[in-house]
């Protein structure tokens, strides 16, 4: 079955109005995880045209984002959480590398996971914000050995 973006985030929604936690996110990823296989739909939304980080659409009730991100070569990213929010991603070409690091102290909060994703060459995935992450403040992180 191929998925339109309207079908696709009116699921989402769905899912996430109903049960908003844990298990409703899992019942997302495996949505995705369904999305991505299609391959009209990876051409449609992540094309060479879409850019590092494009928000495809952003729930009006419920705040979450599904966003497109292609990557075009090898990217790097520093270490970074998601503020109060969650994430859900999903990839679609290629392969990310994402490493999970314990904090040694937590700028002011306790929410969200620290991760930083590597990508040694390009790819094309779904990520799905809890919220639209460009509109909350988030701390910068440094490695340490």
């Amino acid at each position: 079955m191929g998925y339109s973006l309207e079908q696709f985030s009116a699921e989402c929604h769905r899912i996430l109005k109903h049960d908003p936690g844990v298990e409703g996110r899992k019942k997302v990823c495996g949505l995705v995880q369904q999305v991505l296989k299609d391959d009209a739909f990876v051409r449609t939304h992540l094309g060479d045209d879409v850019p590092d980080r494009k928000v495809l659409y952003e729930d009006p009730e419920l705040g979450f984002c599904i966003l497109g991100h292609v990557y075009h070569g090898a990217k790097d990213s520093n270490p970074h959480d998601h503020g109060p929010s969650w994430a859900i991603y999903g990839q679609a070409r290629g392969e990310t590398v994402m490493t999970d690091y314990e904090p040694v102290a937590r700028p002011g909060y306790n929410e969200g996971d620290l991760h930083s994703p590597r990508r040694e060459g390009s790819t094309r995935l779904i990520r799905i914000e809890g919220r639209n992450m460009e509109k909350v403040q988030r701390f910068p992180y440094d490695r340490v050995a």
